[in-house]
């Protein structure tokens, strides 16, 4: 072994515990960022495959009714593939051992064969007979929900009548990887499920014969989705269409797109952090030892070693640190990404899903770290090379000293000594003091990053299902119904309150801006479904005129006061040009709204209705839901309370998991950040505090003038970390803001807090252990002449 790498070893071994902090800091980065790039890689490749071997279609459509010629004169349409034309359904379903109403969508199958598009994987039972009444497959997170298996039944009103669905298979599909219903916030696999039924038996059911109200297509390579979208719409048309909407605009895949969307940046973002920290780092640890290492590096050169070698030496200390922290990262990268996917397996549904490390992220993120500790060293490696022998052979050149700011002011003189030189000693060095803070700084960020997740979702669900939606529950029709079908609710049992409401599919057009959704018709009147504006205060729904969810406005690029055009998507279709009346506050969803008698209007029909929201009696609830169970008009019931009981429950998990991984690298980086500052400014001034020690100032003094350096660059990193986080906060809004949910800004003062104290507690106990290394220093030793 040669003699620098003798003696690069015996100093790593003299400073484990910095080598350590800072192998801890670069490890933390690489494992995030192999956690989420290589689940990223993972669910997408997984994605993909799915998609493309069960033939998922690219292109959805819903209509009326249409007769089966229709679907083969979208065939010859140009551009087209393939096209599947098939019976889709919602229901309610009565579900053993589940007291409230269920939701079930029915979607119909050939009777022989596979379907043309979105194949089914048929996990375990067999095919439905469409022979025999009521066979059925369930998909899988419905079934596992609920646990039930083959052979189980469920009641379900279909066409008014009510009627026992056996299963006799449990399936996944490609179109459902993420089973959620539209407009939920997330899938509520209890009390929603998808069901496959031979289309003999749907046709039977729903009086179908020779008929479909859904078609899926799909498209020749190099075709234009939006020139066959354009034709595809005019066919279906005159048959009630509502506009056919592309793969990426998919419930199911646009969910799974958002999350693959929100990976990459956790992807590019948090490891970021982590390694400019840890380049930091090893810059500063660097800087100081060949500060202190002058002398060694004259005798080096002096005895022929060339600049290389000496550079080569110093930067093989930040590439095993490198090294070191990438291997660490990577085991626990791949262990985080495990378990990470093994948390996603409960939301999207594949055949297979059995997380497979990426061994090229993992040689990508090694390659990354290696490349932030060269970047971090190059500074200081550059110092000792240009360090000519005879000036290295000196003593540096003392730091000026000036007076600090509370001297000038003449406060100096109550503060007591040891104060006095704290402060001292900071104003000669404030580059590395700011550095220094500045590192602390990004663990503060990162816990308050951790905390807006929280305090987001509190805040989403307080103003969303609090005090926008205060109902207890919404119903909704079939069909279009008469007012009169709210008086029939109003006498159920427990029903103390009923608002109907009527829902019309709509295109929007502002300028070149254009987009599909549904105006909701409400009553002048109301107390269970508000709007509200940015500060929670209710907003009026006038007579004439219309308001919008505040990310349709962006969307529409349309401000209050200005009109847009409206054209109808069912009925007669007519097309009105409305008024922007104001612009309401929404976190799901595009929304817009009008008064429900002005909606009639403009539909140019007597008064109508399309469901109502129920204020309801909590202690007859069990009695309403047997009764909605069996009311053949009623198409689906949605319970507030299952639905954000199901929306805690499954946040509250992701966000543990989380939360557990942030606050322990947050930790890491304080701990690194502090525990190398202190440890550097010992080695550095280990002759000036042995001196003071031998003149009489007692352990106490000395360590108050070293640990209390790094409470002022603790104190200092708190409100700069605080900024920071808020920074990385508004970063994520932006960057996951979507068409279906937003995620509020909010950080509550609670989680300022918690990341002050925590920061704090890291740095004390960095200190402690710092503290323990000045008692034991020997004076005898530390005062001898270094000549």
């Amino acid at each position: 072994m040669r003699a620098l790498d003798r003696k690069l070893l015996r100093e790593l071994r003299q400073s484990k515990g910095q080598a350590l902090a800072i192998g801890l800091v670069v490890a933390s980065g690489v494992a995030v960022f192999v956690m989420a790039l290589g689940t990223l890689s993972f669910l997408q490749s997984t994605r993909d495959a799915y998609y493309d071997r069960y033939r998922l279609a690219d292109l959805f459509a819903s209509l009326n009714l249409a007769p089966q010629h229709v679907g083969r004169q979208v065939e010859s349409l140009p551009g087209v593939a393939t096209v599947q034309t098939r019976i889709v359904s919602e229901v309610t379903l009565d579900v053993p051992g589940l007291a409230e109403p269920a939701v079930g969508r029915l979607v119909s199958i050939p009777n022989s064969g596979s379907a043309k598009l979105n194949a089914l994987y048929l996990q375990s039972g067999r095919l439905p007979d469409p022979d025999r009444a009521g066979e059925v497959l369930a998909s899988d997170a419905f079934v596992e929900a609920n646990r039930l298996s083959v052979g189980d039944s469920v009641s379900a009103v279909l066409n008014g009548r009510m009627q026992t669905l056996r299963i006799v298979g449990v399936a996944l599909s490609p179109e459902y990887v993420f089973q959620v219903r539209g407009g939920d916030l997330l899938p509520d696999q209890k009390r929603f499920g998808v069901f496959w039924m031979p289309r003999r038996q749907m046709e039977a059911a729903f009086d179908m014969d020779g008929a479909f109200n859904n078609l899926t297509v799909r498209l020749l390579r190099g075709a234009s989705q939006d020139e066959v979208i354009a034709r595809l719409d005019n066919i279906l048309e005159p048959y009630g269409g509502v506009g056919a909407i592309g793969r990426e605009d998919q419930v199911s895949a646009r969910f799974l797109a958002d999350e693959i969307k929100q990976l990459r940046a956790t992807a590019f973002v948090s490891p970021m952090i982590f390694l400019a920290v840890a380049a930091f780092l090893l810059n500063v640890v660097l800087s100081r030892r060949i500060a202190t290492q002058r002398g060694i590096i004259a005798i080096l050169k002096a005895f022929g070693y060339a600049n290389s070698e000496i550079a080569w030496h110093y930067l093989k200390t930040s590439i095993l640190l490198a090294l070191l922290g990438g291997v660490l990262g990577a085991v626990a990268g791949m262990w985080m990404g495990s378990g990470l996917a093994e948390l996603y397996s409960e939301f999207y549904r594949f055949p297979t899903f059995v997380y497979r490390p990426d061994w090229r992220v993992v040689l990508f993120s090694m390659g990354i770290s290696l490349s932030a500790a060269v970047l971090g060293s190059y500074r200081a490696v550059l110092a000792a090379v240009r360090l000519p022998p005879a000036e290295a052979m000196r003593p540096a050149a003392p730091k000026a000293f000036h007076a600090t700011f509370m001297e000038t002011l003449g406060l100096s003189r109550w503060l007591p000594v040891a104060a006095r030189m704290t402060l001292r000693s900071l104003a000669r060095r404030p580059v590395n003091a700011l550095l220094s803070s500045l590192g602390i700084a990004c663990s503060v960020a990162v816990l308050v990053l951790s905390g807006f997740g929280s305090d987001a979702i509190e805040h989403l669900i307080e103003f969303q299902f609090v005090r926008a939606q205060r109902q207890e529950m919404q119903v909704s029709f079939y069909q279009v119904t008469s007012p009169q079908a709210r008086y029939d609710l109003a006498h159920l049992p427990g029903v103390q309150l009923v608002e109907p409401f009527r829902a019309v599919p709509v295109k929007m057009q502002h300028r070149h801006h254009v987009y599909r959704t549904s105006i909701l018709g409400l009553e002048e009147d109301r107390d269970l479904f508000l709007l509200l504006d940015t500060d929670a205060s209710p907003i009026r729904v006038p007579s004439s005129g219309v308001v919008l969810s505040d990310k349709l406005a962006e969307t529409l690029d349309i401000q209050p006061g200005e009109t847009l055009t409206v054209e109808v998507l069912e009925g007669e279709q007519p097309v009105r040009s409305l008024l922007v009346a104001g612009v309401a506050t929404e976190y799901s969803g595009m929304g817009a709204y009008m008064q429900r008698h002005s909606l009639n209007r403009m539909m140019r029909e007597t008064d109508a209705i399309s469901g109502a929201y129920l204020a309801v009696d909590s202690s007859q609830q069990d009695e309403l839901y047997q009764q909605l169970k069996q009311t053949p008009r009623v198409a689906s019931v949605t319970v507030k309370s299952a639905t954000v009981d199901q929306f805690r429950e499954t946040i509250a998990k992701n966000q543990l998991t989380m939360q557990s991984f942030t606050i322990f690298f947050a930790a890491v980086i304080a701990v690194g950040v502090v525990y190398n500052t202190s440890r550097i400014s010992l080695d550095e001034r280990s002759r000036e505090l042995a001196t003071l020690r031998v003149i009489g100032f007692t352990r106490g003094e000395v360590s108050a003038m070293l640990l209390g350096e790094l409470a002022i660059l603790t104190i200092l990193a708190i409100p700069i970390g605080w900024a920071i986080g808020y920074g990385f906060s508004y970063a994520m809004v932006r960057g996951f803001e979507s068409e279906l949910y937003r995620i509020p800004l909010v950080i509550r003062p609670a989680s300022y807090a918690r990341a002050a104290l925590v920061t704090a507690v890291a740095s004390a106990i960095s200190g402690l252990i710092v503290r323990r290394r000045l008692d034991e220093l020997d004076l005898v030793e530390v005062l001898k002449s270094q000549e």
